[in-house]
Parts: C-alpha cells; structure tokens; sequence
C-alpha cells in the first residue's frame, strides 16, 4: 500500500486494517466518504456511530479495544459535546471533525489533548482527515529523543507527542543524549533545548552531526530566548529546523512532520538510487 498525503507525507507499507477505528458522525455524505477512503487507502473498516447511543454501545458490546475515534464535536443524544468528553475519558485518541469551529472552541479542543481536529469546510477535508488518521497509526515507528534540563519541559513535550503516537525518549542533558543516540539507532529525531548547563544545543548538535548525517535523523532546537539569531547558529551548527517557545501546538506538530516527512523522502531516495546519488541532500 502507498499513500501520499495532502501536506507530503508518504507512507508504504502494510495495510492498517488491523486498526479498530469508530466515526462518530451522523452525516449520510460524511460518513460515506469517510468510509470509503479509509476502505480504498488502508483497508479499514469504520464503525459508524450517528448518535451518542450508538457510540455507548459500540465501546460497551466489544473487549477488543479502540485504537482511534474520530467524532464529530455535537452528535444526537450528546448536542453540548458530551460525545467528546465520553471518548476523553475513556482515554481513546481522538481525532475531532467538525464543522462548528472558532478560536474558544480550539483552544477547549487542545485542552481536551485530542490528537487533531479536522474542519470540514473545505474541499480536502476528507483527505486531510485520512492523512491524520495515517499518521496516527504509524506515528509509533518514529523514536523521538527530548533534550532539556527543564523537567517541566521535558515533561510538555513528551506528552504532546506521545499524545501523536510517537516513541519518546528524554534526556535531561547532553551528555545522557549521546548515551541514548549511542544506544538507540532508531532514533530519527532529536529536538534540543539550547540553554543547558554541560553541552549547550550548538554544542550538542556539532556532536551529532559528527557521526550521524541529515540523512539519518533530524535536529529541532528550541529555546525561550528573545535571541532571533539563534535560529542561524542551530541550523549552522547542522539542525535542520528551529522553534522559539512558547510553541503553537498546531505548528509544533507542523514542524515535526515535515521533518520526519523529509527523513523518509531522503531515505527512498537513497534505496531507490544508491547513496552516492543524494548524499549531500540536507
């Protein structure tokens, strides 16, 4: 199976019909197209639930457990939202669509640590809700290493992005991240904090660099300095992207994927070609 989605992510590999997903959506023309691209794309089969009852019982009358909700905000039996906040705590990911939309209810969606939400009002809606489910389901064979001396951000970030199925490592200084980059090859992503007290992210980021190439895995530096020139020496030192706290969730998930994104594009690349063909692509 191949997919390519909307923003560039490819994907090819197994189907993902193992995946028991439940849509929450009493739309007819919804949850036809729903149904059917996840069917054509992945070979899932969703479980359509048009109100609040049926979404009860379909949790209820299954052990086999629930690998990813999609559901619309408002759904009969449940108009205030009460569809949502039954999936929440349940702890089953969930991926909002909905058409109702303002900046009060993203900020409630956030809070709520839903795994994305999706706007119907436009014409790739569908397709943009495949890719999130896409990415959700294989998010998990891409190990992210956290550097930071700051529990609580080191805390933050982990849980953003497992809350995106990812594998997460932490590391609270430099040193302990070339112990665990030295440990776990599979590591494809490494974001650093610039201000710490042993080996700074400059500092950090020459180490990696010296025995593993863009090619390989992927550097994000972040840091709460007012310092606009530190995006400059991050991507001099060899990062490959920069982000200045406090993040936006949105354009923190961004970001993350259209790097990952470019690690796989360069590794097909080099399977396809041979390595000398793209060595220096960065």
């Amino acid at each position: 199976m191949t997919f390519l989605g909307i923003s560039g992510m490819q994907y090819s590999g197994e189907t993902l019909g193992h995946s028991r997903i439940l849509l929450a959506e009493d739309s007819n023309v919804f949850t036809s197209m729903i149904g059917m691209r996840l069917k054509e794309l992945f070979d899932i089969d969703v479980e359509i639930c048009r109100n609040f009852e049926d979404l009860q019982l379909a949790y209820d009358r299954s052990t086999d457990p629930i690998t990813l909700a999609i559901s619309n905000i408002n759904l009969p039996g449940a108009e205030n939202g009460e569809a949502l906040e039954y999936l929440i705590d349940l702890s089953i990911p969930t991926i909002v669509f909905t058409g109702t939309f303002h900046q009060e209810t993203r900020d409630k969606l956030l809070t709520k640590d839903i795994v994305d939400y999706i706007l119907k009002d436009n014409v790739f809606a569908v397709e943009m809700l495949a890719e999130s489910v896409c990415r959700f389901l294989t998010n998990h064979r891409h190990h992210v290493l956290i550097v930071d001396d700051s529990p609580t951000a080191r805390a933050l970030l982990s849980s953003r992005l497992k809350r995106y199925n990812f594998r997460v490592s932490t590391a609270e200084n430099g040193a302990k991240a070339l112990e665990l980059l030295k440990a776990n090859k599979d590591i494809s992503l490494v974001i650093t904090d610039y201000n710490m007290p042993d080996i700074d992210g400059f500092e950090l980021t020459r180490r990696i660099r010296s025995v593993r190439g863009s090619h390989e895995l992927r550097i994000i530096g972040v840091s709460s300095s007012s310092d606009r020139h530190l995006s400059a020496r991050f991507l001099k030192a060899g990062g490959n992207d920069f982000m200045l706290r406090p993040f936006i969730d949105e354009e923190f998930y961004c970001r993350v994927n259209q790097n990952l994104d470019t690690l796989i594009q360069i590794r097909s690349m080099r399977s396809v070609r041979g390595i000398g063909d793209v060595k220096n692509v960065a």
